[in-house]
């Protein structure tokens, strides 16, 4: 399995990013799938997962501004990102879980005040 993800950048607060992953592999749209992120100096949190019935979580702190869809067609899991905050700025990361967790490569999203 392999992930890429895509879309991250600098942006000010109030604005919005979405964010992409494209996944290879013939069992992803049985697959959570999720986005994570870790901010220098803090521990990787989740911040938003979809099953492959399309149900979703989201953490607390993003509840309201992002949204995570998926197209089981195109083997893609996207993260519409709204109200950036400071507070948002991290590496995030695309996951896949199908009864082992896989990352991809990080992309960074830093918002400035």
């Amino acid at each position: 399995v392999q992930l890429q993800a895509s879309g991250g950048g600098l942006v000010q607060a109030g604005g919005s990013l979405r964010l992409s992953c494209a996944a290879s592999g013939s069992f992803f749209s049985s697959s959570l799938m999720g986005w994570y992120r870790q901010a220098p100096g803090k521990q990787r949190e989740v911040v938003a997962r979809i099953g492959s019935g399309g149900s979703t979580m989201y953490a607390d702190s993003v509840k309201g501004r992002f949204t995570i869809s998926r197209d089981n067609a195109k083997n893609t899991i996207n993260l519409q990102m709204n109200t950036l905050k400071p507070e948002d700025t991290a590496v995030y990361y695309c996951n896949l879980y199908y009864g082992v967790h896989y990352w991809g490569k990080g992309t960074q999203v830093t918002v400035s005040s």
